[in-house]
């Protein structure tokens, strides 16, 4: 097992032993999926402490491997069970490790650059891009310009929508290159 290189940083937050022996076991076992990662930071934010409930923690995970920046977050109202830092923790591992994973396969030729369409939610809306959430976790982030048969301006969290990623298309990660709201009705029309 190769010892990663691992950078952690508490934010609003007093340090812990635990969490940092947590996080560094988690990051360790990271390499059984690839052994081309070259670094791992992680950041650990608590609800600022005015927040008394409701308040979620943040993770962020940078790892650097050849030729890429593979960048998890969890944050925002993606979960109540992330009021509590080791289910945030463990849920953005887990991100991580389907991160990496596809970026193997992607190395290896066993994947598309452009997959086939998936669904989630959207997460968060700002003025010309958002974030969605996908069925596996992951947070994908798409420009107003990839909103396809709608207005980028009737869009809201919680609306469902088919997306389609695109891993090359920039330098911060994967994005969705395709965005479609998903209407009341589509569930009927996918139907045979």
């Amino acid at each position: 097992m190769v010892v990663l290189p691992v950078q952690i940083t508490f934010r609003n937050m007093e340090h812990s032993d635990f969490i940092e022996a947590e996080v560094r076991k988690k990051a360790s076992e990271l390499d059984r999926f690839s052994d081309r990662i070259m670094s791992c930071h992680v950041v650990i934010e608590a609800p600022h402490r005015h927040h008394h409930k409701g308040k979620l923690y943040d993770v962020r995970i940078d790892l650097t491997v050849p030729g890429k920046e593979i960048v998890v977050t969890h944050s925002g109202p993606l979960d109540h069970a992330h009021e509590d830092a080791h289910v945030a923790i463990r849920d953005a591992f887990r991100a991580a490790t389907r991160q990496i994973e596809d970026q193997m396969r992607k190395i290896r030729g066993e994947t598309k650059a452009h997959e086939t369409p998936i669904h989630g939610k959207i997460t968060r809306m700002f003025p010309d891009y958002g974030f969605i959430e996908t069925s596996d976790g992951r947070e994908i982030y798409f420009h107003q310009n990839s909103v396809v048969g709608a207005d980028f301006e009737k869009l809201n969290p919680q609306d469902e929508v088919r997306l389609v990623i695109a891993y090359d298309e920039s330098a911060e990660g994967p994005q969705a290159s395709t965005v479609v709201p998903l209407g009341k009705h589509h569930i009927a029309d996918e139907r045979p």
